[in-house]
């Protein structure tokens, strides 16, 4: 299970120094979880259609190459939504014939880029379209061009991850007045254009909303080669967005309920005449990213105990700033790393940041946590310590990646990333090997962001 790998995890790193009063703050992420998710995203799909899938990772999910280039050799390509994320890809040694771009903002430079390196583009709009009409017309292009719709099927239970409600700044709005014409007629006078795209949302969003969405982009693909008298569309890019159970370590809801939901929903979908595109992103890398922080003090407030992390805004500003809507679990640990046990009480987590809401946890049942104890944050692989948010200048943490071997629950770790810069520890359980991803930031390195070399810019 991967909570026993956890488990080995959080001791082996108080144990090799990799948190400590001087590192008080450091990411993990479970190597073996990964290639496992990404085994099950492709296992599910081909279980489903014989086409030709491509599985594109979204880059802004965990925008780290050395994370990119695992996910490209379990079988994955990328989708990317930025010069920068483009630019990590290519890092990360992602062919362009994997790799899809996306972003409502896309800008001519950006476009001409993708296009010269064969560069699969989804347009977001019309006039995105008239920018492509130029550049194709000056100059051959091996990328596979498309449209992105909007199906306007409605909102999950998360707003701003709702991506086909009536006014989303995505795609063209189908249900808009003209606008299905507008898109037939779009594709009727470009024959290059061959793929067709859409999204629903993501976390907060029910399998059988997404599965609607599909549908109709299917529907409208049907209607446009019937329209062209060919197959004209001949890929559907039918994004990511698997939700993820935050609440327990269990991976649900799973890759090959929601392919199954997508056969039964658009059957038509999978019988070989299309090929295919995903971009899933969170559900493939939060449930294998844990944040360790050590307790720096513990206080009581009103009678309620609170203990001071290191973990706080700067790792999960979305849990800060929305709790209600992005619940983290915390778990307790003794100073040693070991599970924390003893009496549960109702406790405040707290971060290091000068405001007061930077809480983790409010009132939550623990183990009495205390003074140099270590607190794990899972499911935080994603969207979380990869998007640092420099609030006071806290320092971005390490990440290290782990693999464990023997034991009875190494699982398939074994075939991980070990090699130079690890470092082994454990138990007669097992193994931990880790491999750094990203170093912790130096005070150097934030002077150097925040203008150190121009401190005289304003008063000269």
């Amino acid at each position: 299970m991967a909570s026993s790998r956890r488990d080995l995890a959080v001791r082996a790193a108080v144990d090799q120094g990799l948190l400590s009063a001087a590192e008080p703050v450091v990411a993990l992420l479970d190597t073996a979880g990964i290639r496992a998710s990404a085994a099950a995203l492709t296992s599910a799909f081909a279980a489903v259609t014989d086409a030709h899938v491509l599985h594109a990772f979204a880059v802004k999910a965990a925008p780290l190459v050395p994370v990119l280039r695992l996910l490209h050799e379990a079988g994955l390509g990328v989708e990317v939504a930025s010069p920068g994320e483009l630019a990590l890809a290519r890092a990360a040694g992602v062919p362009p014939a994997e790799t899809v771009l996306d972003s409502p903002a896309k800008t001519p430079a950006e476009l001409r880029q993708a296009l010269a390196l064969g560069i699969a583009v989804n347009a977001d709009n019309l006039q995105e379209l008239a920018r492509l009409d130029a550049l194709v017309a000056s100059a051959p292009t091996a990328s596979p061009l498309g449209i992105r719709v909007n199906p306007q099927v409605g909102a999950g239970s998360i707003g701003a991850l709702s991506t086909a409600t009536a006014t989303s700044k995505f795609g063209v709005a189908l249900r808009d007045e003209g606008a299905r014409k507008a898109v037939v007629e779009a594709y009727l006078e470009r024959p290059w254009l061959t793929r067709l795209h859409t999204h629903t949302g993501s976390q907060g969003v029910p399998l059988a909303l997404m599965a609607e969405g599909v549908g109709e982009a299917y529907a409208l693909a049907e209607e446009i080669n019937h329209a062209a008298g060919r197959q004209q569309i001949d890929t559907l890019d039918i994004g990511g967005g698997l939700p993820v159970n935050f609440h327990s370590d269990e991976e649900t809801p799973t890759y090959a309920e929601y392919a199954r939901l997508l056969a039964d929903t658009a059957p038509g979908l999978f019988d070989g005449r299309y090929g295919l595109v995903t971009e899933f992103g969170r559900s493939l890398l939060a449930k294998h990213g844990t944040v360790l922080a050590r307790v720096e003090y513990t206080k009581t407030s009103g009678g309620r105990p609170i203990a001071v992390t290191h973990a706080g805004v700067q790792l999960a500003t979305r849990t800060v700033y929305a709790p209600d809507a992005w619940p983290l679990r915390v778990l307790a640990y003794d100073a040693e790393g070991r599970p924390r046990t003893g009496e549960v009480t109702v406790q405040d987590v707290a971060g290091p940041a000068c405001f007061a809401g930077d809480l983790l946890a409010t009132g939550r049942a623990l183990p009495l946590l205390h003074q140099g104890d270590v607190v794990a944050v899972p499911d935080t692989g994603a969207y979380y310590f990869a998007h640092h948010y420099a609030y006071n200048s806290l320092p971005r943490p390490g990440i290290h990646g782990f693999t464990v071997t023997g034991g009875g629950d190494a699982g398939d770790a074994g075939t991980g990333n070990g090699g130079a810069g690890g470092s082994e520890g454990g138990s007669d359980a097992g193994v931990v090997a880790f491999t750094t991803v990203r170093k912790p930031q130096t005070l150097a390195e934030i002077v150097a962001e925040s203008g150190g070399a121009l401190a005289d810019a304003l008063v000269g």
